[in-house]
């Protein structure tokens, strides 16, 4: 019976997102699609059956050594001036933040996206990493880590194996990290402002801080928004296309994907795996890692030489309240706070439906960067947040029409589609830094 239950909340959703055709999923014996599977049209891009890419031989030693240091340590390695920091939030959460230190420069602070953590704005290396980048071009550099993932898994008084710990959304990421993070920076730096540079999740956090503690948008240069998320109406994600549809079954997508803590079973990841993969695909490290079955992933972007590195750091981890939230928003959507139930709704917020967030309250300089081919930002939503937000300066469509959502971060000629052209808006923002 759970089987088929599965299904149905599988096919709904896959329907909906409109990822149906050409798909073929099963599940034990019982067959969802039985149609001749080709390699995915909506990826953009067809999948080269030739690949060089070998995880388990003639690997780099370097890059093998690179995928399982930690963030500290890959900017230590490269003969970068790091560190390590700790805080405390207001709700009890210790979190980590790694800086590349510039003493006296003006501080940017990267956030990262859903199930990553500071190590994606360096482990692709100098020359290829938003963080030594921004450095080489005279920054502090400090890279922020959300609650649950690899490097802020601490509390005052609950551990990783407490419920409690893990009952978290987005939500207290914006209203308690960010917020945090950013007063640390500050009050270590004695300087008044900061550049914000967010990734995926890491813009849904800033919109979240400015709708929740507004008097934070004094305290920001510019926010620059890299595939920026806050509606999911137009959502092609399969897994995040799926969790919207979670209540169908409640106690049976727990087991799939984690009670508390977002730990995919191997069920869970073979049923998507095929949807974005199938027998050419370049490696199972890609079908079988929960973080491209999400975003999907761009070939030619994709250094696939960075593979070990990339498997060896991602995914960071994640509540699974939090990525059921992704999926109510993609139901809903909009953009508003964690539905728990009309009842609870009604005790929590005193209405029956979540308040939506205050999107007028990010009065912030903001700047959009966004691609065709996303599939958790696509430029239907990103227009949505357009419209809402007040002060954007500058908004721009990457030229790269199978630009994807990890390309943003990960891609090979990123610096040329994008960072350079960021790193000139910020330069032009700065009159403002006392």
């Amino acid at each position: 019976m759970s089987a088929k239950l599965l299904i149905v909340a599988l096919s709904l959703c896959l329907l909906q997102s409109g990822l149906v055709a050409g798909i073929s999923l099963s599940l034990g014996d019982i067959t969802l699609f039985n149609v001749n599977f080709k390699t995915p049209t909506f990826l953009g891009r067809s999948v080269a059956v030739d690949s060089n890419v070998r995880l388990e031989n003639d690997v780099d030693p370097n890059i093998q050594e690179d995928s399982h240091l930690n963030t500290y340590s890959l900017i230590k390695k490269y003969g970068y001036p790091a560190e390590n920091h700790t805080l405390e939030t207001d709700d009890g959460y210790i979190l980590t933040l790694h800086r590349i230190a510039r003493p006296g420069a003006t501080p940017v602070l990267l956030v990262h996206g859903l199930l990553d953590s500071s190590a994606t704005w360096v482990m692709m290396g100098p020359n290829k990493g938003l963080g030594y980048l921004l450095y080489d071009q005279g920054y502090d550099v400090w890279m922020a880590n959300v609650r649950g993932n690899t490097y802020s898994r601490k509390h005052v008084k609950y551990s990783t194996h407490h419920a409690k710990f893990w009952d978290f959304t987005f939500h207290e990421m914006g209203k308690h990290d960010i917020p945090a993070t950013i007063d640390y920076i500050l009050n270590s730096t004695g300087v008044s402002q900061l550049h914000y540079i967010g990734h995926s999740q890491g813009t849904v956090v800033f919109w979240i801080m400015a709708s929740e503690k507004p008097e934070y948008m004094d305290k920001v240069i510019l926010m620059q928004g890299l595939a920026p998320v806050a509606f999911l109406k137009h959502c092609r994600s399969p897994v995040v296309n799926f969790l919207a549809e979670w209540h169908l079954s409640v106690s049976l997508v727990l087991k799939l994907i984690g009670v508390h803590e977002f730990l995919p079973k191997s069920e869970f990841i073979s049923m998507f795996n095929r949807i974005i993969c199938d027998e050419t695909t370049i490696t199972k490290e890609i079908c079988s890692n929960v973080i491209f079955l999400t975003t999907g992933f761009d070939k030619l972007q994709l250094n696939e030489t960075m593979l070990p590195v990339i498997v060896g750091h991602s995914p960071a981890g994640a509540s699974t309240k939090q990525m059921q939230h992704f999926g109510q928003l993609n139901r809903s959507g909009g953009f508003r706070q964690y539905d728990h139930g009309w009842l609870r709704n009604h005790w929590i917020y005193g209405t029956i439906d979540p308040p939506s967030y205050h999107l007028e309250n990010v009065r912030a300089k903001v700047a959009l960067y966004y691609g065709q081919n996303d599939w958790l930002a696509p430029p239907e939503d990103v227009e949505m947040l357009h419209h809402k937000l007040p002060n954007v300066v500058e908004k721009y469509l990457v030229e790269d029409k199978e630009f994807n959502h990890l390309d943003f971060i990960w891609g090979i000629d990123a610096r040329e589609l994008l960072w350079d052209r960021m790193l000139e808006i910020m330069r032009n923002h700065e009159n403002s830094v006392i």
